[in-house]
Order: structure tokens, then sequence, then C-alpha cells
């Protein structure tokens, strides 16, 4: 099919809190031997996109590539439009794909052939940190690396579970909840909330949501929590968790990266608990975990969990296509994507921001 010469593309402008994103023309790419271009109909907006715009990790030495462009994003789903030579056999044009935070591995190191985890491959590539992201409206990508999107998964939907939905889902595995077993969700409200609210029920645990106001009461209510506690309005919430749970919760995801979030969720585990590290704080002084006593007297595990395997995508588009996990999606344009992050920021932002790309 025709390709325009010049694409729409979100790039970054200044540094820091005061930075934006300024909606620019630029040349649309050509794929290598081993890419794919793909029109991107719409990408998620993720908390990471902000931080990495707002430098909020230059203190931990992570901070947008050359590269990139200033392009960030990594939510994007879309239309193959242009197939490499090398890679034929794998997509046509037409054929629907998915690009997320992990772009590209090389297939070859430990990790790559253990047939467990290639998300920590040191040589990926990540999409919109060390390569053009999601946020214009022709982005390339690692053809062998690329997710094919069911059918029954519209675009809209496909994008944010990118990254927001299989870090919530392999979140909620990590957990190590089993059926009918407690699981306790600060921020039950939010973007990685309310589909960790989802994946959970879908998995069979118990969910305890935690959040403020009664719109986000009602939010996770319906999406399947079994109890709500309001923060804003429960003067002790270990207390109320070991009212609902009689000796602590199973396990709790800490998806909100604040010191507050982590320093409560040991507090909300019964001996044996686990609490799992998803939000990334931009205060380098936040530790996760708790003081050795309580961390040795009640067994407690602490691990770590960051987005998900290629198999652990299709996992969570399943999910997805079955219509157990659905986004709760905000919707915008590229011109809004500065106005969506002030609502982040804010806690105005109710589910998951989503952004049609291709007009």
């Amino acid at each position: 099919m025709g390709l325009p010469s010049t694409q729409k593309a979100a790039v970054k402008k200044g540094s820091g809190d005061t930075a934006t994103v300024e909606v620019k023309s630029l040349d649309v790419p050509t794929p290598a031997p081993d890419q794919i271009l793909v029109k991107i109909n719409y990408s998620g907006l993720c908390a990471s996109d902000k931080s990495l715009l707002h430098d909020e990790w230059g203190a931990s030495g992570v901070a947008m590539q050359p590269q990139t462009q200033g392009i960030a994003g990594h939510e994007g789903a879309g239309t193959v439009v242009a197939v490499g030579s090398a890679v034929t056999d794998l997509w046509k044009e037409g054929d629907r794909a998915g690009i997320k935070w992990i772009a590209s591995v090389c297939g070859k190191c430990e990790f790559c052939t253990n047939g467990v985890d290639e998300c920590h491959c040191p040589k990926q590539l990540n999409s919109g940190f060390s390569i053009a992201g999601t946020f214009q409206e022709y982005a390339l990508t690692d053809a062998r690396y690329a997710t094919r999107l069911p059918d029954a998964v519209k675009d809209e939907e496909a994008g944010p579970i990118m990254c927001g939905g299989v870090t919530a889902y392999v979140a909620c595995k990590r957990s190590a909840v089993k059926p009918g077993q407690w699981i306790v969700l600060p921020g039950a409200g939010g973007g990685l909330g309310h589909l960790a609210v989802q994946y959970a029920k879908a998995m069979g645990m118990r969910v305890i949501a935690i959040d403020g106001g009664d719109a986000k009461r009602d939010l996770c209510l319906k999406l399947g929590a079994e109890k709500f506690i309001d923060f804003t309005t429960t003067k002790d919430v270990p207390a109320e968790v070991l009212k609902i749970t009689t000796y602590g919760s199973h396990g709790v995801l800490v998806t909100a990266a604040t010191k507050a979030g982590y320093e409560m969720a040991p507090h909300l585990l019964r001996p044996g608990g686990t609490m799992v590290c998803v939000g990334l704080p931009k205060d380098t002084s936040i530790i996760a975990g708790a003081h050795p006593i309580m961390m040795c007297m009640k067994k407690l595990n602490v691990v770590g969990s960051v987005v998900g395997t290629l198999k652990d995508v299709e996992e969570a588009l399943d999910f997805t296509a079955r219509g157990l996990v659905h986004p709760i999606l905000t919707h915008g344009g590229l011109e809004d994507i500065n106005r969506l992050i002030e609502d982040m920021n804010a806690g105005r932002l109710a589910g998951r921001a989503v952004i049609k790309i291709a007009a």
C-alpha cells in the first residue's frame, strides 16, 4: 500500500518536571530486513512514559536515549503496513500487531534461551527508551518480537495490555496467591490497579481494593473487588485488612511508586505472605521490605516484577479475548498527552489513558 513520506509524532520538549511533548512532522521510517512498520492506531499512556518524559529516573541512570528522537510510548496497537525482506514468512501487510516496552531481544543469551524469562536480555531494545516509541503514526519494531493481536481484542484495548495489562497479570502470578486466597491492591482504581483487580478476580483470588473516594470504590467493586478500603477515611488500613482476613493477606501488589505504599505493604501480609514490587519511584531513598525482625518473624517474601515475556503478553490478551479483563479507558489524541499527564500526576485519571494516533 502507498505510504506517506511524513507523519505526526509527539516529541519531547524541555527537561525535568516542566518537559512537555510537541506534535511535529517527521519522516516515515523504512523497515530494516528484520523489522515491520506498524501504523499505530492506538497507544496507551503509561506512568513510565510520564517518568521518562519528565526525567524522573535520572538519578538511577535511566533516561530517554538519543535514538528515541524524543518519541515516548510503548503500548502500541495497529496494522502492519510494510514488512522487511527477511521476515516476509512471519508478517504480511494488513496483519494486526502490538508493540511493547520490550521491542527486541537478542534471542541468544541465557535469559532468551532458558525458556522462562527473556525480559532480562542485556541487549534488549525498549520502545520510548532506547528506540523511538509509539507516540507516532508509524513505528518500527522487531518483527520477531512483535505481538500478533487476536481478532477478538480491539486496538484501543490491546494497546494498554502491551504494558499495563501484562504488568498487572504477571505481578498477580508473582504474588503466588492461590485461588480463594486474599490479595490486597493499593491504588486499585488506577491505571495498573484497575487491571490487577480484574486479573486477580479472573484468577480466582479474593480482592481487597484500596483507594480513595466513592468513584474509586464504585469502580473497584464493579470490576470484581470483594472488599474496598477507603484510605482517606480509614485511620488504620492494616488493622482493617486484618479484620477482613483474620491473619492478613496472602499477597499485596505495590503498583503506586510512593514511599507510603512501600512502607505499608509488609504490614498488610500474613506470615509467609508475598509483597510484589511493581511501581518504580523517582525517590532513590525508597526501600522495599521491612525491618529484618518483621521479615524474619513473619517469613515474608519480597519480589520484584517487570512487564512480561512474549508468552505472558499472549496470555494477558487472552483474558480480554474471553471477555474477562477490559481496560477502563480515557481517550485523547497526540495533542492531549500533556493534559493527560497532568491529570495522571494529580490523580484525576480514572483507569488507563489511551491515545488515538492514526486518523
